[in-house]
């Protein structure tokens, strides 16, 4: 039997999941208007949970900025759950996002931007693989957790 990589988009039903999952994933809790924001219409294509096999292992959301007279997607969270990862998941579902930022019709997306805390180099290395540059640190970037400082990943949308 071949795995199967499959997304779902957020929705008022599977939100409980996915707030599972990110207390799992992340060192740091988020807010009601976190996940409020997540389920705007407007962003069904870059926020979801990931399957493999039917189990929910991951999430990814994101967020449209307009800044500069530019639309950015900036990548909130995006997690997969330890015993699921190097298995190609993760990768499945950045290129997931690249690619909606690619075809998104409703507003071109000038660039996909995110932060990595700077004592998380395979995270680093991850993007980096997929095409995202360190474009700089965020000093003190977070507030609750130590190194507090992040790295800048830009990921330029070239359509």
């Amino acid at each position: 039997m071949t795995s199967r990589v499959s997304f779902a988009s957020l929705t008022p039903h599977n939100l409980g999941t996915l707030r599972k999952l990110n207390s799992v994933l992340f060192p740091i809790s988020y807010s009601d208007r976190f996940y409020t924001d997540i389920l705007k219409p407007e962003v069904d294509d870059f926020c979801k949970l990931v399957y493999y096999n039917d189990v929910p292992v991951g999430t990814i959301c994101c967020r449209i900025e307009d800044k500069d007279n530019e639309h950015r997607l900036y990548l909130m969270t995006m997690g997969v759950l330890a015993p699921y990862r190097s298995r190609g998941i993760g990768s499945q579902a950045i290129e997931q996002i690249i690619d909606a930022a690619r075809s998104h019709t409703q507003t071109k997306i000038n660039k996909i931007y995110l932060h990595v805390q700077i004592s998380n180099v395979e995270a680093k290395k991850f993007y980096e693989k997929h095409g995202f540059k360190e474009v700089g640190v965020h000093e003190n970037y977070y507030k609750k957790i130590v190194p507090r400082d992040a790295w800048i990943m830009e990921l330029v949308n070239e359509q």
